[in-house]
Order: structure tokens, then sequence, then C-alpha cells
């Protein structure tokens, strides 16, 4: 697809095949599937790339309609921030906006982070993700990963307590996050806390859905609650007061980079801390997230290290140390 003139657009879908199967308490994956969106402007180019999640009920297909829909504006010199305006939050979004300021950067012959009046970025520690599985299958596939500083454990089905202490003996010296995904209820809650609180889980993630989260309040655990789910832009943090103390920001939820960082800001100026997630993508998916990372409490960018390949020019992990996007990906 192109736009007539001014700003062309191109989309392209993808698969990229998973080292295994990604499992959560909602299902499983074997592939991740991605929409690029490039902008073409005289002869630079930026690109962005998203990932539609059913949760949300997003396609590819309907996310490709969504940036067709809006080609004809690009090409009447829409800009990244009528784009706020023009676009609703999501993942078309999020391509769309991350393309621009990747295609902003190469036009004024910068980086991404200047252009956003931010200090360079560094390399940051991502957490590593541990699937959904048995206690037994998770205490080998956590024992594989026993040297990384920060392991992420999803949970959120019957029998939480055995497989988090399965983790924690197979991987005594990790930092544990958990990752409910809405799977608990507020029945099992306190069995669960009191697991994970045993195992030296520091924080945890959406334990409850997002519509049925109000047992959260009040409650005094001995870690973190993170909202995932419950939050997507800033006319949501209000309700979160009380529940949880730290917010995960995607740039798939928030719809780019754009929105993620006015959402950081009022995050941290409402006292919440902030982790900064993604969906399960290449590089080009995490690089602009690097930059939303710098200031992060919690760090969850390992999408390419689920991978079986990454695209050229990926983001360069040592262990879980990921350095930032070299101008030839993004930005």
């Amino acid at each position: 697809m192109k736009a007539p003139a001014g700003i062309n657009v191109n989309t392209q879908r993808e698969s990229w095949p998973i080292a295994g199967t990604f499992v959560i308490s909602r299902g499983s994956k074997t592939q991740a599937d991605v929409v690029v969106a490039e902008l073409f402007e005289s002869e630079f180019r930026g690109r962005g790339e998203c990932v539609p999640y059913p949760r949300y009920g997003e396609t590819a297909d309907a996310v490709l309609a969504q940036i067709a829909a809006v080609a004809p504006a690009l090409a009447g010199r829409l800009d990244r921030a009528g784009l706020q305006r023009a676009m609703p939050p999501g993942a078309a979004r999020n391509a769309l906006d991350c393309a621009f300021w990747d295609l902003e950067a190469k036009r004024a012959g910068t980086s991404a982070f200047a252009l956003a009046g931010l200090p360079a970025p560094h390399p940051v520690v991502t957490a590593y993700t541990i699937s959904l599985d048995t206690p037994e299958a998770m205490a080998k596939a956590a024992a594989r990963e026993r040297a990384r500083p920060l392991l992420k454990i999803k949970l959120g089905a019957d029998g939480d307590p055995a497989r988090i202490a399965a983790v924690r003996a197979a991987a005594p010296d990790a930092e544990l996050i958990v990752d409910a995904n809405e799977g608990w209820t507020p029945t099992n809650l306190a069995d669960n806390l009191a697991a994970c609180h045993a195992a030296g889980v520091t924080m945890i993630e959406q334990p409850l859905p997002a519509a049925d989260d109000g047992a959260l309040a009040g409650l005094s655990p001995p870690m973190t609650i993170c909202a995932d789910e419950s939050v997507h832009g800033i006319d949501t943090l209000p309700a979160l007061a009380g529940k949880y103390g730290m917010v995960n920001i995607k740039l798939d939820k928030t719809g780019g980079l754009t929105a993620a960082l006015a959402l950081a800001q009022e995050a941290r100026r409402l006292g919440f801390k902030v982790m900064v997630g993604s969906m399960v993508g290449t590089s080009l998916a995490m690089a602009p997230a690097l930059l939303l990372a710098q200031r992060a409490q919690v760090v969850d960018l390992d999408g390419p290290l689920l991978l079986a390949r990454d695209r050229a020019h990926g983001l360069r992990f040592d262990g879980s140390l990921v350095h930032p996007p070299t101008p030839d990906l993004w930005g």
C-alpha cells in the first residue's frame, strides 16, 4: 500500500518463529505475528513495528486497515502530533508513531533520543521470560537461565505455588518477578501472594483481571503489584491508586513512543514506579522502548531473545544486558 504523494506508507505483515512455545495463562503461540509500517519522504525512511494483540480485540488485518485509512492524511502532511488525534491508541498507531520518530531523526540527521530531549541511552538489564508450564518443566527452563539476573515467571493457573517454589529452587540467585496475566482470582490471591513471598518474588504483574481487581485495594503485600492490562493511557492512572504501585507501559497499548513518554512522566508524578514491557516481537519493536526504559525500575524487552531468529541489525544482547539500537535498526 502506498499513499499517493507526500509521505508514502508501506506496510508488511510478518511472522517470526519463536524458539519453542511461548505460553501464558491465556494461551500459547509458536510465532510472533507483527506488522511493520514504513514511512517514506524523499530519500528518508522511517520504520516502526507493532504486535496486534487479541486481548484488546486487535488483528493484523484490522491494523493494516487502520493504517490504510490514515494513509491519505499522511500524504497530506499529517505529522506525528496530528497522528495522536487522528488515530486511537493501539498497535496501528504505535507502528506509525515509531516510524515517524525514526523518519524525523534520519531527516534531521540526529537521533530519536535527541529529538525527545533525552540523554544518550545506555545498556539496561532486561528480564528473561519463563513460560507457563508444569513445575518440573519451568524448573528446567529456569535452571538453564539461572545465571541471568532477572527472571520473569509466567503464572496464572491452578498450582502456581508449586510452580514458583520449583523455579526458586532451580534459580536460587536470580531476582524473580511474576506475571499472572489476569489469571488469579480473589479466592486464590492470598495463597498465591504467600507463595510468591516465600520464593522472594519482588514484583507481581496483573494478578487479577483488569475488570475485577478490587480485591487489591488496601492490600500491603511485601512485593510491588504492577498494573498491565489495567493501564493504557494517562486517563487510566487515577483508578489504579491504592491497588498498584507500578505500571507496565507498552508502546502497543499507548499507541506509540509519543504517548508512552507522556504516560511515564505522569505516572512518576503520581508516585507510581515504571516498568517498560512489550509484546513478543523483533528488535524493531523493542528499540523505541529502550528510550523509555532508561528511567524504568523494571525492563522487560526480551522479545528478540525468545525468537528463533531476529531481523538484520537487531539489538545486541550481552546475556540480559540489552544495548541501544544502531541507526541501521531504528532512531
